[in-house]
């Protein structure tokens, strides 16, 4: 990179169309932004303006780039699927949303990426609950040149991996079922099921069906059977009732028989630390102590929307709540829409 000085009433130095200005300059009654390429016309109208100040301009030598080229190719490797992208705006590129559904962000590789001097990848939580549109991720060089080889290390960091750096996962329709263990007047029953009606409804899914069971093995293994299996099996299975903390409880002995595995007893979040995440074949089944913590924000709300998404139930799943897992008030906004309406626990 060189450094050229063009002066107003003197003839421009040879060789500058290009040049980058180093800040901004009021020219001919207009204004040129700093960043800006300049054209052989922009040169001449700043040596030609009669009392305007002298102008810094950058000459990029060989392997270095402009920062919107930059940021433009760092754009085009953190972008995954679900995202559009706009700009450049001042070296800034955003990728905002193109679906409703699930923010999933590489984060230890935004930071890798993020030592790199100077480039800049800033996004919001992993995991969050995103509606189309709404700005997810921002790439941004701030000099207003940078050595292609920076660039070339960033691109190399977010296409390192098995999974986009930045990527959105869309809502899918799916089937939901509802399997309840405990008892409940008609009217509570009715607002239970509009609570979760809502819910589901809000994250693109349909309820298909609700059965209420009593608390024993058999009509709980019988409800998991009619929801698991044949044309009436479901995407995803919703409980009320269970106990996790007792090995006994009918939920766990009926998905035992039924040829289910337990995938995790509790999670790492409040509220909603007595959740529990389990499989039958395809189909995910995530459990509730009470009818009444559906109409909470807990956890759920935020394991719920990754199932909605076709994400399969894991470990790794469930892990990912622990880093901001204290769901107070103040943590609203990790929930879906719907959720920032309900009650919840201060702490």
């Amino acid at each position: 990179m060189r450094l050229e000085r063009v002066t107003p009433g003197r003839t421009p130095p040879p060789g500058l169309a290009g040049a980058v200005l180093t800040r901004d300059l009021a020219v001919a009654g207009g204004r040129l932004a700093k960043g800006t390429r300049l054209t052989a016309d922009d040169l001449a109208a700043i040596a030609a303006a009669p009392d305007g100040p002298d102008a810094t301009v950058l000459l990029l030598d060989a392997g270095e780039l402009h920062e919107e080229a930059a940021a433009l190719r760092l754009a085009a490797a953190v972008r995954g699927p679900g995202l559009d992208q706009r700009g450049p705006n001042d070296s800034r590129v955003d990728l905002v949303a193109a679906v409703a559904g699930v923010l999933h962000v590489r984060v230890r590789e935004v930071e890798r990426l993020d030592r790199i001097d100077p480039l800049e990848v800033f996004t919001a939580l992993d995991g969050s609950v995103v509606a189309a549109g709404q700005l997810v991720a921002s790439v941004k060089v701030a000099p207003h040149v940078v050595d292609e080889a920076a660039v070339a290390a960033g691109e190399a960091v977010a296409r390192g991996g098995a999974r986009p750096l930045v990527w959105v996962a869309p809502f899918v329709p799916m089937r939901v079922g509802v399997v309840v263990k405990e008892s409940l007047r008609a009217a509570d029953r009715a607002r239970f099921e509009r609570s979760v009606a809502d819910k589901v409804t809000a994250l693109g899914s349909t309820v298909a069906s609700f059965a209420y069971v009593a608390d024993e093995v058999a009509p709980v293994e019988g409800a998991l059977r009619t929801m698991t299996r044949g044309r009436r099996a479901v995407d995803v299975i919703l409980t009320a009732g269970g106990r996790s903390t007792d090995p006994l409880d009918p939920f766990f002995t009926a998905l035992e028989r039924v040829g289910g595995r337990m995938i995790r007893r509790g999670v790492p979040a409040h509220p909603g630390s007595m959740l529990w995440l389990a499989r039958i074949r395809r189909t995910a089944v995530l459990g509730l102590p009470t009818c009444g913590a559906y109409s909470k924000a807990t956890a759920a709300d935020l394991l719920l929307p990754r199932l909605l998404t076709g994400e399969p139930p894991s470990r790794g799943t469930v892990a990912r709540l622990g880093h901001g897992g204290i769901l107070t008030r103040d943590m609203r906004f990790r929930f879906p829409t719907y959720a920032r309406r309900l009650d919840a626990p201060d702490g």
